[in-house]
């Protein structure tokens, strides 16, 4: 083991940890390494004024990491994220009301219509090919379509 690390105050460490938790919450965000992150910080503070046995941090920590993520989730309950676009990440519901070509007669209630560059699978009444059809609503990767 380096001696940096092993010659480190334990305050150091946990202030450390506290940062590294924080970044990790940048790269993989999901708000729970955050809490835990400013848990370390403010363990990594009371060490840093108060000298402290390891055994004690860590009980602080554990204390403070459980405090810190019951409050978090009590917030985000109260104060819930919400998105300015419902369809964020839902492609087929962003398409709802655009009118589209059909490249594929639709037979049976299945064919093909083209959107943007490419081709999506659209399930509707029967029409032939190169009939223009509105899309109503979005079924997984399959759009519902009728005649416009």
């Amino acid at each position: 083991m380096p001696d940096f690390i092993a010659n480190m105050e334990p305050h150091w460490a946990w202030l450390s940890l506290g940062v590294l938790l924080a970044a990790a919450e940048i790269v993989a965000p999901g708000f729970f390494l955050i809490w835990v992150g400013a848990a370390a910080v403010v363990t990594g503070v009371i060490a840093w004024v108060v000298p402290l046995s390891i055994p004690f941090q860590l009980g602080i920590f554990a204390v403070l990491a459980f405090v810190a993520l019951y409050g978090g989730r009590r917030w985000l309950k109260a104060n819930p994220i919400t998105t300015t676009d419902p369809h964020l990440n839902q492609r087929g519901g962003r398409l709802v009301g655009e009118v589209l070509t059909v490249t594929k007669a639709i037979e049976d209630g299945r064919g093909r219509a083209k959107v943007g560059d490419g081709e999506w699978p659209v399930r509707g009444p029967d029409v032939a090919e190169g009939t223009k059809v509105r899309v109503v609503s979005a079924d997984g990767g399959v759009l519902v379509v009728e005649p416009a």
